[in-house]
Formats: C-alpha cells, structure tokens, sequence
C-alpha cells in the first residue's frame, strides 16, 4: 500500500516561482529592466513596430526578400503597414517539417480620436475619442493623459504627434462628476457611471484675445496646433491618434517583485517573444516571431491576424526552398501568446481557484479560451499540451494551467483560432495579469522571465 507521502506526489502541485526556482528571480529582474524601457518606448503599434524593427537590425536582420534564398542561420523580417513585425531565422531541418511560431500582439485597449475630435463647449476645449477594445470607461477619467499618434497634412507629408511623455510636457485628462453632486450617477450601474460621449479629452481653455470671435477656444488650440505641427482641423481626417496613459512603467511593491504600466495586454508576451527570436542561433526548425495589430477589436482588418499577412509571409518563406506550404503548416507549431487573467482575492468570486492562474506562479497555459460552451477557440489537443508541458519541465520552466474566471461570466478570445485555421497545432500560453484591460495592468517578473524562458526553449527545441 502507498504512503500518505507517496501519494501526495500524485496531485497536481501549483508552486510559485520563487519556491519552484528561486535561482530565477535575479535574472528575472535583469530581464524586466529592458522589457519597463520597451513599454516607455510603446505604447501605439506604431511604436512598438518601430522600436522592434531597431532591436532586430542591431540584432543583424535584414529586411526579407521574396525569392531571394536564404541559408540555416539567415535572420530576416518584413514589417506590414508599419503596425506589424514579422521575424524569422532560418532552421537547419527543410520547411516542409515545420515552423515553430511565437505570435503575439501588440495594440491595447486605449481611446481613439475621432474624425472630428476638436469641439468647444462653455470655455473649455476637448477631444471627442472612440473607445478601443475591451475598456471599462470608468477607468479612464480624472488619469492623467497623453497623445501618441500620425497625422497626414493635405500635401502627403506625415508628422508624428507624442505629447504627455515628457516631464515637460502637458497632459490631458478626462474629468468626472464631484460627489457632492453625484447623487443620480451614484444611482446608475458601474457601466452607465461614465458613457462613451463622456469619455472627451480635456485639451485647453485659454481663448484667442478677440473677444468678438466665435469658439475661441477652439481656435486657440487649432492655432496652436497648426504653429506646432503645420496641421488643420481636416487633416485630422486623415490621422490616427491615440489617447493612453500618461505614466511611465514602475516597479509595485517593496520587494519590487512586479511591474504596474499600461498595455501589458499583450505587449508583456510580445517582448519575450522577440527576445527570444532575437536570442536564437541556428535553430533545427525555422522559427517566426509575429507580433500582430488589431485582435482587440477581432483581428479584422488588413493588420489583423484574421487576415493573410501573416500566412502570405510564410507561403514566401516556403517558396524560397520549394517547400510544399500544406505540408509545413501541419507539420507546425504555434504558441499563441497572450495574457491570461490573473487570480485576484480581493474579486474573488469571479474565479475558480484550482483553475485560476496566479501572479508568480509561472507562465500559464490555457488549452482553450473563448467563453460559454468554448465558442471562439481553437481548443488545444491533448498531444500538444503533452509536447509543450514535456518542454518546459525539460527546460526547468515553472508554469500553471487554467482558465479565465468562473464559467458564464464572460470569457475572451485570443489569436489562436486564426492560427488553427491554417491546419496548425496551436495552444494559448502567457503571462497572467491583474486589472487587464485597465490604464494601469500589473503583471509578475518571474512569470515574464517565465514566458520568455518557454519562447526560448520552444524556438530551441529541435523535437
């Protein structure tokens, strides 16, 4: 007959980082240096597309050329619309046995300027904003605020707009109701609290000096903006500006053992992904790092991984050994990279404790995704779960499996489906997160070093 200690071996154990390998929290902290001045660096996918594209031709990329051979070892990568990375080294196997794929994404639930943003109402001048993605508004107001984006003038030529980000600079902000006087807001759901028509930006009040002049307001910050930009109220028309969080990512806590910025959701999955596309040399199988655009809003779109781009990339990549395109994507791999929610005790009842994941436990899998009965999800198989659990205990990997809250709550959707679609074996992992989807996320360093530990020994791997 068993022991009681025997048989305690038998349960599914869930360790925290810092009992499980303890060796790997000084090393975590060195990575998440580099990956707080990667979030102060992005926060549009412009942005981060930029930053990345400098990352990987000091990292010796060269931009791919179709038909152009490529040899074991070759480093390349192409950008789409200037809102996507697409990078890949060359694997020493043929492609006809296969890709191993790190796809994330890279945009964030924000507020998008409107068409015609600019309006003035009883002094005071504001930006009228579009919510973007998944944002609960009440989040958004009384932070404070800055604008990143492009905007085209009428004669083609661009300018880059960023204010808010330096010490400098000013901000904006969106202002909320006091509670001496919010007794009927108090009254209303959380979710009627603050409208979509409430969330404008508040951007100047100092009128031109002619007193007879309409809307002077207005007209201050437009001649403002045309002294500083060379830009007209059309031309925002032709712009895309985002409003987002105006602080810098900052270490949480006394033992500084988390991070707290906007937009870990997903760009926490993103860098480690990058990083170890970077970081590898000579792998067996080709391996590709795509960081992707719009799959807060669906993936729609021509940046959007619902679209082809990416399947086009790789159809390329085939045609440069005469590789059959059908044979290499059933013979692949995808780890689709995306945050999970993160246990949090003071919401409680909205998980299910042995299947939530837990800041600093480790990177977590999710087999599937989507909500109610599974719906919108790629559903992983059990031999793939098997491979990707195997690789990581091989590689000394401390992570967690679970799911995204109590059932019938809600639910989410990620990349993966899109990916499965293309006939190959695809399976959620990433990095779990408390308050995702606010200004101000907050997401463990062990479990990033986590992440970026498993995208490294898959992109190793030569099983």
């Amino acid at each position: 007959m068993q022991t009681t200690e025997e048989l305690k071996k038998l349960l599914y154990k869930n360790d925290t980082v810092a009992d499980a390998a303890p060796e790997a929290l000084a090393a975590a902290q060195d990575f998440c240096e580099g990956y707080k001045t990667f979030l102060d660096h992005c926060k549009t996918e412009r942005e981060t597309v930029a930053y990345s594209e400098k990352l990987l031709l000091e990292a010796g990329y060269k931009p791919f050329v179709p038909g152009e051979k490529l040899n074991p070892g070759d480093k390349v990568y192409t950008i789409n619309r200037k809102k996507c990375v697409l990078a890949a080294t060359v694997g020493t196997k043929p492609l006809d046995q296969g890709f191993h794929l790190n796809i994330a994404h890279i945009d964030s639930p924000r507020l998008d300027l409107r068409p015609v943003p600019v309006f003035e109402k009883n002094g005071l001048g504001y930006l009228r904003t579009h919510y973007y993605g998944g944002v609960r508004k009440y989040q958004w107001p009384t932070i404070p605020l800055a604008l990143h984006g492009v905007i085209y003038r009428a004669d083609g030529s661009a300018v880059e707009v960023c204010i808010g980000e330096k010490d400098d600079d000013p901000v904006f902000c969106i202002t909320d109701l006091l509670p001496h006087l919010g007794a009927k807001q108090n009254a209303k759901t959380l979710a009627e609290g603050i409208t979509a028509e409430d969330l404008n930006v508040l951007i100047g009040s100092q009128p031109i000096a002619d007193r007879e002049a309409e809307q002077r307001v207005k007209l201050n910050i437009l001649g403002m903006l045309h002294e500083a930009y060379g830009i007209t109220e059309r031309d925002f028309t032709r712009a895309e500006i985002e409003v987002v969080p105006a602080h810098k990512a900052r270490d949480i806590g006394l033992d500084r053992a988390m991070i707290g910025a906007y937009g870990h959701d997903d760009r926490v999955d993103a860098y480690p992904a990058l990083m170890a596309e970077i970081g590898v040399q000579n792998p067996a199988y080709t391996t590709v790092c795509v960081l992707t655009d719009k799959e807060e809003t669906g993936s729609d779109g021509v940046t959007g991984l619902n679209s082809m781009y990416t399947f086009h990339f790789l159809q390329q990549l085939c045609q440069t050994q005469g590789a059959d395109y059908i044979m290499s994507c059933k013979a692949s791999k995808c780890l689709s990279a995306d945050v999970t929610a993160a246990y949090d005790p003071t919401f409680a009842d909205a998980f299910e404790p042995d299947n939530g994941t837990y800041a600093g436990n480790g990177v977590a899998i999710y087999k599937y995704t989507g909500s109610r009965g599974k719906s919108s999800t790629s559903d992983a198989s059990a031999e793939l779960v098997s491979y990707l659990t195997r690789l990581m205990d091989r590689s000394g990997i401390v992570w967690q499996i679970g799911e995204m809250g109590k059932l019938d709550l809600g639910g989410g959707g990620t990349v993966a489906k899109y990916v499965a679609n293309q006939d190959i074996d695809t399976i959620d992992i990433g990095v779990p997160v408390l308050a995702m989807h606010s200004p101000f996320e907050v997401v463990s360093k062990a479990d990033v070093y986590m992440a970026y530990r498993t995208f490294k020994a898959f992109c190793e791997d030569a099983e």
